[in-house]
């Protein structure tokens, strides 16, 4: 059952259509009225195709637009009244969603069509409004009403109420579901992320890589998954599709180039095209496999292909357990700027198998150290003391102790999700330390020369820098970072670098507002701020000093 998909029952006159217009806005969710989309299809009225062709084949139609349409995800689907007085259709929607039934009083009902009746379309009450003729045919299809899983009782709810309500019921109905999840692996269980659309596990282990296919049919239940990866973590895509494929999930590969460089449009077009090829459908599922540049750009495509298609995270590097896997950021750059392009999709869970860092190269796995060191450094000083009393131990990749430290980093970002999922509320950006400055010199060296980790460590120190200008903090407290990240062998300085341009590609940043740029400064250890007062000589002074011409 996917619980992102709700079928809304009940007789002629409950609101069916109204609320479920409502509550999809709410939920930002799509929204499908069944009998229009029937209509439009034919071309005639539901009234033209009862008169002309008879109840046997508007069920027929009815039948095969609700196969079509359960393909779907995050969707509020109202059906015609009649739709369960078909066998089949109440299997397909038992199987595929939650059943959510409004009811209304026969006063009501009536008194709702007769004032709505020049547009409503009502073929099975022979234009017969009485309360009689509505409670005959209402009497006969009750008992089917009553098999939904929820009932909303509309008459005293303006289509607001009753949209709110429905938005609660979904929340309640996935709430009673979420101790059967969450109990899965409670071990490995990291972190619970809570956003709009429900709440999400992050699995933290040595060696769980073979759990993800049990999962996936635990959570998503898909018939066929897609797996997204590069050529560094294909050895681990083959293994997540073993692991699907043991438990009778189809399963189709693509293997993208490695690198920051190929997070952009034509490769998702190609995506697209693969995805097409294979008829994939939204009840699908795509699964990144693979570093930060993997999970941004398949959470994209998943963002967009079909208009959203579930999305499972599998993050194989450091940077991505982190960070980028958590929290549902997906994007692609453009020559202008890094992530440009991109929109919120959060995942159905993350799973994280630490045992896939012993094949990183040194330079990767140094580069995803700078997002711990950043979580401790803006937002968590016992997190960055955690850094420096094990810094031996991690350094030499001791798993007890890095999955230790990761599921501590992880647990700082999905708190920050959970309060700010869109970043509206000024708490999560300032996850986004370092980023600024990061970001432009990624960009302006066309991601050739420093890999984000490492540009983001020049980001913090140059943000340090600034902070300490503004007298936000001391000088002790900037030497302790460069220190560490030095210790953590992260580069503190660029080099052959012109400052006049990488000024320029600030003015890019996504996180300008109204000509401003917002920038995430230290005040003191573990805790951030931000500020759109950082002037153009302080930007510049700091970037000299980050600069090792």
């Amino acid at each position: 059952m996917n619980k992102n998909i709700v079928f809304l029952t009940g007789f002629s006159g409950t609101g069916k259509t109204s609320v479920g217009r409502l509550a999809a806005e709410l939920l930002g969710w799509m929204f499908v009225d069944m009998d229009e989309e029937i209509s439009l299809e034919s071309g005639h009225d539901i009234s033209q195709i009862f008169a002309n062709l008879g109840e046997c084949a508007f069920r027929d139609l009815e039948h095969k637009k609700l196969l079509e349409t359960v393909s779907g995800n995050n969707l509020i689907i109202s059906t015609g009244g009649g739709i369960l007085t078909n066998d089949k259709n109440q299997n397909v929607m038992s199987e595929s969603g939650i059943t959510i039934c409004l009811e209304a009083s026969i006063d009501t009902i009536v008194s709702r069509l007769k004032q709505d009746s020049s547009s409503e379309i009502r073929p099975m009450l022979n234009d017969d409004l009485s309360a009689e003729s509505v409670l005959k045919l209402k009497s006969d299809r009750q008992s089917l009403y009553s098999q939904a899983n929820w009932t909303i009782h509309t008459d005293q709810l303006s289509p607001k109420a009753a949209a709110n309500e429905i938005v609660r019921a979904i929340h309640l109905i996935n709430e009673s579901d979420e101790t059967e999840i969450f109990g899965i692996a409670p071990k490995e269980l990291s972190s619970v992320v809570d956003t709009k659309n429900g709440k999400y596990p992050i699995w933290v282990s040595q060696g769980n890589l073979g759990e993800l296919g049990s999962r996936l049919k635990k959570i998503v239940n898909p018939s066929i998954g897609y797996v997204i990866t590069d050529q560094g973590a294909n050895r681990y895509a083959r293994e997540i599709q073993r692991s699907m494929e043991s438990i009778g999930i189809k399963s189709h590969c693509f293997t993208m180039e490695p690198g920051e460089e190929h997070k952009n449009l034509s490769t998702v077009e190609l995506i697209y095209k693969w995805l097409a090829e294979r008829k994939a459908e939204r009840s699908n599922v795509i699964v990144a496999v693979g570093g930060g540049v993997v999970g941004d750009l398949a959470g994209y495509v998943a963002a967009t292909y079909l208009r959203g298609m579930p999305v499972v995270h599998v993050p194989t590097t450091l940077l991505a357990m982190m960070d980028s896997s958590i929290g549902g950021k997906t994007g692609v750059d453009l020559m202008q700027g890094k992530n440009l392009v991109g929109s919120f999709h959060q995942p159905k869970f993350v799973l994280v198998d630490t045992n896939t860092l012993g094949t990183l190269p040194k330079r990767i796995l140094n580069e995803g150290w700078a997002e711990g060191l950043k979580h401790g450094l803006a937002l968590d000083k016992s997190l960055l003391e955690s850094f420096e009393k094990n810094a031996s131990d991690l350094k030499k990749l001791d798993l007890d102790a890095t999955t230790k430290l990761i599921k501590h980093s992880i647990s700082i970002k999905a708190q920050k999700v959970t309060e700010d999922e869109f970043e509206k509320l000024g708490k999560r950006i300032l996850l986004n330390y370092g980023h600024t400055i990061g970001h432009a010199i990624e960009s302006i060296t066309n991601y050739s020369s420093y890999l984000h980790g490492e540009a983001v460590s020049i980001g913090m120190m140059a943000a340090g820098h600034i902070s300490v200008e503004k007298n936000l903090l001391s000088n002790d407290d900037l030497i302790r970072q460069e220190d560490l990240l030095k210790t953590f062998n992260l580069p503190v300085r660029f080099k052959n670098l012109n400052i006049d341009n990488i000024k320029a590609r600030i003015l890019s940043d996504k996180k300008r507002a109204q000509g401003k740029v917002h920038w995430v400064l230290l005040k003191d250890i573990g805790s951030a701020t931000t500020s759109s007062d950082v002037t153009d000589s302080e930007i510049t002074q700091a970037l000299k000093n980050v600069s090792s011409i």
